[in-house]
């Protein structure tokens, strides 16, 4: 209201001077001899229009360059306080409309890019699939797990599995589903999931990748140290008093053994093979109990060099490594690595022990080859390939499990226990074909 009341006052007298000096300059036009009148009152009526009309436009103007600077997004515009007549507080509307306007971008902003490291910095990998069919990574973790493909398209993307590639091309929103992932030449399990997001007056479906292949190995391992835990228990349990009871049979029968009752004779045969036999079943019982135990991982960062070449001294000094050749590659030459160099080194030289034995019963000339590379990501890659005969693709994954072995003397429990030791480096080990066409084991960590 005051701001009505001073412009229609300020507006009124200035009508009014308008008013007075055009009759004063009509009256001067129509008397003869007032030629210095008649420019005086053409002069005053002239400016008494001037005058009004920028009083008018005054208001118009400053709202215009309001509205412009709203159009055109600049909220830097301040608006003039000064000039009296009620414009002050035109101004003070505008000044504080335009940083209504200013405090509003900056809050957006901030919830921008909140929202913006909330989604690059979220632990899960997530891929955005537009209506043209263009993937891309839409935070660092899928950066990071996505490195090996070049492109944005489906095509592109089955190098991590055919079946990862056509789960990314489905439109299946809503529906999580577990779909074989290829990462680093090992394969693993994921889960997928989508959800429609709008974008830009379109719509965007985004896809989180959660490979949860090591929830897997750690439930499957779980489940198999609880297996051996509880199997070894009973049978050692039940085992204890008949080798107890077996020796002490074998011990009587000694005895009352003369040498000459062959019947009796033949009776403690039987009681010793018996008691060595029960002995022997103790004994790959109690070799069993250490699957169920969890690997101390005492991790630390070392160069891989030295420690690659005391393993490769450390295999040399077996019997197995008797004409073997072994390969040794390290690179960078300044690799290094985080793992529990004790835990990691019985791996490594039980895999190359296995590869040396499969080499020398196949190949005459029989090649172990141990390689160490960083690859895309940062992890460590460790390869120990041979030139033996293979591991069938039917038994790949079959080789890791206890108790499982293809050799005639084997027992089953080195794989297994190198593949417990790598998963309790949150690492992955995996089954392939050498160049060569003999076993390759892929460690990644």
């Amino acid at each position: 209201m005051t701001f009505r009341s001073r412009f229609v006052a300020g507006l009124a007298w200035r009508a009014l001077v308008l008013l007075v000096t055009s009759f004063a300059f009509v009256a001067a036009l129509a008397t003869e001899g007032l030629g210095a009148a008649r420019l005086l009152a053409g002069a005053l009526c002239a400016w008494a229009l001037w005058a009004l009309w920028r009083y008018i436009q005054r208001t118009n103007h400053e709202l215009a360059r309001y509205l412009e600077a709203v159009k055109l997004g600049d909220l830097s515009q301040s608006f003039s306080k000064r000039g009296g007549s009620g414009f002050s507080e035109v101004g003070e509307a505008l000044e504080q409309g335009i940083k209504r306007l200013r405090d509003e971008r900056h809050r957006l902003t901030d919830a921008s890019r909140f929202y913006e490291a909330v989604l690059d910095d979220a632990p899960t990998p997530l891929l955005t699939v537009d209506s043209d069919g263009r993937i891309e990574c839409a935070n660092k973790a899928a950066r990071r797990l996505f490195v090996r493909h070049h492109g944005v398209r489906f095509e592109d993307f089955r190098i991590y599995g055919e079946t990862f590639a056509r789960a990314l091309a489905e439109d299946n929103v809503g529906r999580p589903r577990l779909v074989p992932l290829m990462l680093d030449a090992v394969p693993q399990s994921a889960m997928l999931s989508a959800a429609l997001v709008h974008r830009l007056g379109g719509t965007v479906r985004v896809v989180a990748v959660q490979p949860i292949q090591g929830e897997l190995n750690a439930v499957e391992i779980a489940a198999q140290s609880d297996l051996v835990r509880v199997l070894t228990h009973e049978i050692m349990n039940s085992m204890t008093p008949v080798t107890s009871l077996a020796r002490s049979a074998a011990d009587l029968m000694a005895e009352v053994d003369t040498g000459n009752d062959p019947i009796i004779a033949d009776a403690r045969a039987a009681v010793e093979t018996l008691a060595r036999r029960a002995d022997g079943v103790m004994h790959f019982v109690e070799s069993y109990r250490q699957i169920s135990r969890t690997p101390d991982v005492r991790r630390k960062t070392f160069a891989v060099g030295p420690w690659a070449r005391e393993l490769e001294s450390l295999f040399r000094a077996g019997d197995v490594a008797e004409g073997v050749r072994l390969t040794l590659s390290v690179t960078p030459d300044t690799l290094t690595i985080d793992v529990d160099p004790d835990l990691m080194c019985q791996v490594l030289i039980n895999l190359m022990r296995n590869a040396a034995e499969a080499a020398r019963d196949h190949a005459a000339t029989p090649i172990v080859e141990l390689s160490f590379s960083l690859i895309p990501g940062g992890r460590v890659q460790i390869e120990v390939a041979d030139n033996g005969a293979g591991v069938p693709d039917s038994l790949a994954q079959d080789v890791f499990l206890p108790f499982f072995t293809t050799k005639a003397k084997g027992t089953g429990v080195g794989l297994s226990l190198a593949r417990q030791v790598v998963l309790a480096h949150r690492g992955s080990i995996g089954l392939g074909r050498s160049d060569s066409g003999g076993a390759l084991f892929r460690i990644l960590v």
